[in-house]
C-alpha cells in the first residue's frame, strides 16, 4: 500500500470514557430500578420518559444542575399539559381522529404548540424535550382511556427522572482544587493559528475553569493584538506572556508588565549588520505602553503581503522612519520566501554566535511560502518570563507553584483543545486520594 495514502496512527487512538457517559449509565440503571419497582418487570408497562430525561438532564458541568433539572421539568411539564389537551380534544371531538390525515396535523400542530409555548416562557433549551415528551404521550392514542390519569403517570416519570439526573450529575468523588498552582498554557495548543478564534466550546471550558479558581496564564508567540483577536470572550485572571516571551501583558489594564528588550550595543550593531547586507526588517518596540512597529528599508514584495493585512488592526501602529528609542526594541522580524530566510539567517550568524541574541524561523500561516526571521534577546525566553510572572504571582500569594499544561502533540482540531483542557481541569482539581497521595512525595522530596 502507498504510505502517502496511510492514515496516521493517531486517528485510531479512542477517546476515553468520561464521567459523563458514567453518569448517564448510572442515571439510566437507577431509573429502570425504580420503574421495576413502581411497575413490576413487564416490558409492556415499562415507561420511557424517565430514561429520556435523565440523559438529556445530565450535563458536563455539575455547576447549574439543579437549574437544570428544574428548567427541563417545566418543560417537560410543557409537553404533558399540550399533549393531555390534544388527548382530551379527541375524546370530546372524535370527528378529529376519524381521519389519519385530520389527526396527524392536530397532532403537529401540538408540537408546534409546545415548541413555541417553551420558546415565549424564554426557555427555548428544553423545547427538544417538550417536544419528546409530548410525541411519548401523545402517541399511544387511540390506545389510552383515561388520558388525565396517563398524563400524571408521565409526570411521575418525568420528575423521576430529572430527580435521578441531579442527584447523580451532583455526585461527585471527593477532589481538592489546588488553588496554589499556576497553570502555564500556550494558545497555540488551543487554536491552529493566530489568525484563528478560539470555538465557542474551548472559551466556555477555559471561563469555566478560571471562574472555578484555577490560575492560567496563556503564553504566546505573537504580539497582545492576536489576544484581542482570539481570545475577545475569555475572562483571564492573570497577565499573559506575549511576544515568544519577551513580554509580559496585562489584559485587564492594557498595560505593560514587563519587557526584555534587546541592549542597545547589540541592537546597534545588529542593524548595521542588515542594513550591509541590504535587508529590510521590522522592528518592534514598546513605547510609552504601546507596541509600535517600525520598517526598515524598501518593503518586499512578501513584506508587503504580510504588511497589508496587518496594518488593518487598530491594535498596532505601523511608522516608518526612526525608532523612538532604542533601549524599547524587543524584536526583529525579516520576511522573505522560505528559500531565503535560512540564508538571511546564515548572513547573521556571526552576530548570534557571540550569545546575546536569539533566533527564530516560522513559516506564516497567512502567506503560504513565506517564512519570518525572529530576533530576540537571548535573555527572551519563555522560561525566563514564566519565572519572573511567578515572582509577580508570588507578591500576591507566596504559596504559588508553577504547572505548565502543554500538549503533546501538535493541533489538529477542536477536541485537541478540549482535552488539553480537560488534563488541566484534572491537575486542577484532581481526586482526593491522588492529591495527598502527591503531597505525601513532595513532603519526601
Amino acid at each position: 500500500m502507498d504510505q502517502n495514502l496511510s492514515i496516521p496512527k493517531e486517528r485510531y487512538r479512542l477517546p476515553r470514557i468520561g464521567q459523563r457517559i458514567i453518569k448517564t449509565a448510572i442515571a439510566v440503571f437507577i431509573c429502570l430500578i425504580i420503574n421495576s419497582v413502581l411497575r413490576g418487570q413487564e416490558g409492556d408497562q415499562m415507561s420511557t420518559e424517565a430514561i429520556i430525561t435523565a440523559i438529556i438532564c445530565i450535563q458536563p458541568h455539575i455547576r447549574d444542575s439543579r437549574y437544570s433539572g428544574l428548567t427541563r421539568f417545566l418543560g417537560s411539564l410543557i409537553g404533558v399539559v399540550w399533549a393531555l389537551f390534544i388527548l382530551l380534544l379527541f375524546l370530546d371531538y372524535p370527528i378529529l381522529s376519524r381521519n389519519r390525515l385530520v389527526m396527524y396535523g392536530v397532532m403537529t400542530l401540538g408540537i408546534v404548540a409546545v415548541i413555541y409555548t417553551a420558546v415565549a416562557l424564554r426557555m427555548p433549551d428544553t423545547a427538544g424535550l417538550a417536544a419528546i415528551i409530548y410525541s411519548c404521550v401523545i402517541m399511544v392514542y387511540p390506545d389510552i382511556e383515561d388520558p388525565l390519569y396517563n398524563a400524571g403517570i408521565r409526570m411521575v416519570d418525568i420528575f423521576i427522572g430529572t430527580a435521578v439526573a441531579v442527584s447523580v450529575n451532583g455526585f461527585h468523588l471527593p477532589r481538592r482544587k489546588k488553588r496554589d498552582k499556576v497553570f502555564f498554557l500556550r494558545t497555540g495548543d488551543l487554536v491552529p493559528d493566530r489568525f484563528a478564534s478560539l470555538p465557542p466550546a474551548v472559551i466556555f471550558h477555559l471561563n469555566s475553569l478560571i471562574q472555578d479558581g484555577a490560575k492560567i496564564v496563556l503564553i504566546s508567540e505573537h504580539a497582545p493584538a492576536f489576544f484581542t483577536l482570539q481570545l475577545s470572550a475569555a475572562k483571564l485572571n492573570a497577565p499573559i506572556i506575549t511576544m515568544d516571551g519577551a513580554a509580559i501583558y496585562d489584559t485587564q489594564t492594557n498595560e505593560f508588565l514587563y519587557m526584555e528588550p534587546i541592549p542597545t550595543d547589540v541592537s546597534i550593531a545588529l542593524r548595521r549588520r542588515l542594513d550591509a547586507i541590504g535587508c529590510s526588517y521590522f522592528i518592534y518596540t514598546i513605547h510609552k505602553n504601546k507596541l509600535c512597529i517600525f520598517h526598515q528599508g524598501k518593503i518586499t514584495e512578501q513584506e508587503q503581503v504580510i504588511y497589508d493585512r496587518m496594518k488593518r488592526s487598530p491594535y498596532r501602529s505601523y511608522l516608518e522612519g526612526e525608532i523612538y528609542e532604542t533601549e524599547e526594541i524587543v524584536y526583529y522580524k525579516l520576511i522573505a520566501a522560505e528559500g531565503m530566510i535560512a540564508g538571511m539567517q546564515a548572513a547573521l550568524q556571526g552576530i548570534l554566535n557571540e550569545g546575546t541574541l536569539r533566533s527564530v524561523i516560522r513559516p506564516q500561516s497567512d502567506a503560504p511560502g513565506i517564512s519570518a526571521l525572529y530576533l530576540y534577546s537571548a535573555e527572551a525566553t519563555v522560561r525566563h518570563a514564566e519565572n519572573v510572572m511567578m515572582w509577580m504571582l508570588r507578591n500576591q500569594n507566596p504559596s504559588y507553584q508553577m504547572e505548565e499544561i502543554f500538549a503533546r502533540e501538535p493541533y489538529r482540531t477542536e477536541m485537541d483543545a478540549l482535552h488539553l483542557l480537560r488534563r488541566l481541569g484534572n491537575a486542577y482539581e484532581p481526586l482526593l486520594i491522588q492529591a495527598m497521595k502527591e503531597t505525601r512525595e513532595n513532603e519526601k522530596q
